[in-house]
């Protein structure tokens, strides 16, 4: 969800927009009904959103809520002095290698509605982990050993601006406690001894290191760049908003390793509407400025949420040399396919600068539509909001899924329910969804796949049934 933080991916031709961005603007559009609910969870550990200080208790709190959680409440939640409260993190009983990647199919039957997607997120639903961890891994710890800050990134203060370095640190240390509790056969961790005001969680002493037990990768958290052992970690992309003195939300760090389309490099430091703005977000500024920003300031730490989204990409044939000899054959990390090279790409444009093509230093010809359902892809985002508690600051995580379309449309009731939901598409959302690359290869086929579904009685003719975003 950013057009560069939330800003999405874009293709250049295909005008596809990244999660960070749209995802944003769903979000904001469903805060009334978010604003209503409430989650009762039993207080363990406590810290002050102002000062950080911690306190033991063992009372329950039964749903309770203050002025701030009302719908019409101005207060900003990072300037909260209520407690937060660390709930028990169950133990995923999976083995990693058990561990397959959840079946994300966020497209609907019928009328496209651009409110939908946004639910509430159990705290311990934060980080998903499975067994696709090693590949990812060598993907990200490739990117950022060639991009260095182009990939990771933390921004210093400025007038009316705070510094992303105290938010990282403190997100490397939510991320350290939390996956070593979610997943101890995955992670696990040394500490410091207990001292006041440190990062551990049940008053257990702060992260030392944490080590990715399958990869036999450590990482000593007193020395190294916090944004980038963060971005390490998980497979999520990852970006920090902090509020200014001014109200707004900035992009002041991130990892960006996986984006697909867009750069961080073009929108670290920029606040909240003009990443939007600079995407090129349809009726941003009418329709989604005012309660995109209304969402940000009442954010709770205890209220995180979750949304999907999906696009298409085409990829190279399986037989191109390009793709045999890569780590990223479906292009998870950059769409080179479609924007050419990532150091030339004009943001403007979505394709590499004039200067570069001109000049001959880059080759690149404007994509031309597939023919073949199999050079399509599904790509789709599992993104999470969540405040964290001593900094205030927001965290976005964007955990992309590539799916090869000819794989999905096997699947019971899937080739006719994702026929429909292009077919749905207003003519805005299908510049910005690219669809004139693959339409005329991808809805014939899963016609005819839905029709075979249909004679083989796998489904029914109106069977109209799905369970978001599943």
């Amino acid at each position: 969800m950013l057009s560069g933080l939330l800003s999405t991916p874009q293709f250049s031709e295909l005008g596809m927009k990244s999660g960070i961005q749209v995802g944003i603007g769903l979000l904001a559009i469903a805060t009334i009904a978010y604003w209503r609910s409430n989650i009762s969870k039993t207080l363990f550990f406590k810290i002050g959103v102002r000062d950080g200080t911690k306190t033991r208790t063992t009372e329950k709190d039964s749903n309770t809520s203050t002025a701030s959680d009302e719908e019409g409440s101005s207060t900003p939640s990072s300037s909260s002095s209520s407690d937060f409260t660390y709930p028990p993190i169950p133990i995923c009983k999976d083995p990693l290698e058990q561990r397959k990647p959840p079946p994300y199919r966020p497209f609907r039957w019928g009328k496209y509605n651009i409110t939908m997607g946004i639910r509430n997120m159990d705290f311990s639903e934060w980080i998903e982990v499975d067994n696709q961890l090693a590949h990812y891994h060598a993907i990200r710890t490739d990117r950022i050993s060639k991009r260095g800050d182009k990939a990771v990134r933390t921004l210093p203060s400025r007038d009316g601006v705070p510094g992303g370095h105290e938010a990282a640190r403190e997100l490397v240390y939510e991320l350290s406690e939390y996956l070593s509790r979610r997943y101890p056969d995955t992670y696990s961790v040394t500490r410091h001894a207990p001292s006041v005001d440190d990062f551990g969680w049940y008053g257990e002493g702060q992260v030392k290191e944490v080590t990715i037990l399958p990869l036999a990768v450590s990482y000593n958290l007193d020395q190294e760049d916090p944004m980038k052992v963060s971005s390490l970690l998980i497979q999520d992309d990852l970006a920090l908003m902090l509020e200014g003195s001014d109200g707004r939300y900035y992009f002041q760090a991130g990892g960006i390793i996986v984006p697909g389309f867009w750069r961080l490099e073009d929108k670290i430091g920029m606040p909240l509407e003009e990443i939007h703005l600079s995407g090129l977000v349809p009726q941003y500024r009418e329709k989604l400025q005012n309660s995109l920003d209304r969402f940000f300031r009442k954010l709770h730490v205890d209220k995180p949420v979750l949304r999907n989204n999906y696009f298409f990409q085409i990829v190279r044939p399986a037989s191109d040399p390009s793709r045999l000899d890569s780590i990223d054959p479906d292009e998870l990390a950059w769409s080179d396919t479609t924007n050419g090279d990532e150091d030339h790409f004009e943001q403007a444009t979505k394709e590499p600068t004039l200067e570069a093509q001109e000049s001959g230093s880059v080759q690149f010809q404007p994509p031309k539509p597939t023919k073949s359902p199999e050079d399509i892809r599904l790509r789709t985002e599992r993104q999470s909001l969540r405040r964290l508690p001593r900094s205030g600051a927001v965290v976005f995580t964007i955990r992309t899924y590539i799916f090869p379309v000819v794989e999905l449309a096997k699947e019971p009731g899937i080739p006719g329910r994702m026929a429909s939901a292009i077919r749905s598409w207003p003519e805005d959302v299908i510049t910005y969804k690219g669809q004139r690359l693959y339409r005329d290869a991808i809805l014939p086929y899963l016609d005819r796949q839905h029709e075979e579904q249909v004679r083989n009685g796998v489904v029914k003719v109106d069977e109209k049934i799905s369970k978001y975003p599943f």
